[in-house]
This record gives structure tokens, C-alpha cells and sequence, in this order.
């Protein structure tokens, strides 16, 4: 079913660090209140953020703008982690997907499907095969929303000083919601793109 809302993605820029910070937090927050370890580690989480703001700098980081001009959901790709991925998996097949976070307002709207979506036809665009996660091991909930939204579980990887590891993937070009796309806005256009009807 179509969204009535008029979401729409943008690259993230420096101004939006705040607004991802705060995404982060309330993340962090509603995971602990959820039972699972995730981003627990205060550590864990001061990497992120400086890998954060590299994503925004090279051009990979990507914000869901809802109509009132707030940040609802933010999503980065990233290079290949080689911790999980080896060159057995042919890591150049498929785009890796990094730090999918719906702000808690967003419940509902299904930004988390749209954004997989968008990536998948971005990896399709680029002669990708897969779209590809790697997520907290210990967190079956996220494993079960992945699953949901059509990938399958490879295998899960271990390091020592990771906590991330379950590894998954789906094939690119598959679309949860293909009535239901994201219009993406660039700062070469003018204006925000309507929603399509």
C-alpha cells in the first residue's frame, strides 16, 4: 500500500550530525529497553560515530526527510568489511549496507523497508548481485526484521574484537514495497520532489 506521506532521501551533510547523533541515541536508548546488548559499548559507539562522519564526507551517508524538514531514518554504505567478508564471497558483487536507523516517530511508516528498497535498486543500477548486512550477533530480533524484508542468513563470523557477525544478504533489485518508493532529492534540483501518485 502506498504511503500517504512525502519522505524523501537526501545525501547527509555536516549540518545533519546533530540530528544523527540524536537518531543514535534514541536507537541506543530503545535497544537497551528492548533487552539486547546492541551499541551497549560506549566504545563500539565512538567508532561508529567517527565512521559516521567519514561516511557523510565521502559522499555515503543518506537522510529520510519527512515533511516538517526533520530527520526520520538515516542509512550509509560502506566499503567491505573484510572481518566477515572474504574473497571467496566475491565481496565486489554487492553493495554493503551500514547503519540503518528509523527514529522511533517513524514506527509505523515502514522507512526501514523504502530505505532497503532504494538501496536494492541502487545495487541493481550498479551491477551488483547482492545487497549486504552484517549485524550485532546477539541481537535475533534484528536477524528476524532482516529475514522479514528478504535476506538470508550466510553465516556467522566471531572476531575477537567484534560484536557484530551475523551476515546476511539479498538479491539486488528486490523490492518489498514497489508501489511504495522513496523520491530521492539532490542539491543539483531545485526543489523537493513530490511524492508520486
Amino acid at each position: 500500500m502506498k504511503s500517504a506521506q512525502t519522505e524523501y532521501l537526501r545525501p547527509a551533510a555536516a549540518g545533519d550530525v546533530p540530528a544523527l547523533l540524536a537518531l543514535r541515541t534514541e536507537a541506543e536508548r530503545w535497544l537497551h529497553a528492548k533487552g539486547t546488548d546492541q551499541w551497549s559499548d560506549p566504545e563500539t559507539g565512538e567508532r561508529a560515530i567517527s565512521k559516521w562522519r567519514e561516511s557523510i564526507d565521502e559522499g555515503r551517508a543518506w537522510v529520510v526527510i519527512g515533511e516538517r524538514g526533520d530527520v526520520l531514518a538515516t542509512v550509509s554504505r560502506g566499503p567491505v568489511d573484510r572481518d566477515f567478508w572474504t574473497d571467496a564471497d566475491h565481496p565486489e558483487s554487492a553493495l554493503y549496507l551500514y547503519k540503518l536507523i528509523v527514529a522511533r516517530s517513524a514506527a509505523g511508516l515502514n522507512l526501514g523497508a523504502r530505505v532497503i528498497d532504494w538501496m536494492s535498486r541502487l545495487a541493481e543500477l550498479e551491477g551488483r548481485t547482492w545487497v549486504r548486512i552484517d549485524t550485532w550477533r546477539t541481537n535475533s530480533g534484528l536477524h528476524s526484521y532482516y529475514e522479514r524484508h528478504g535476506f538470508t542468513h550466510l553465516r556467522t563470523e566471531a572476531p575477537t574484537h567484534r560484536r557484530s557477525g551475523w551476515l546476511a544478504q539479498r538479491p539486488a533489485g528486490h523490492l518489498t514495497l514497489p508501489d511504495d518508493l522513496l523520491p530521492v532529492w539532490s542539491p543539483q534540483r531545485s526543489e523537493v520532489p513530490a511524492q508520486r501518485g
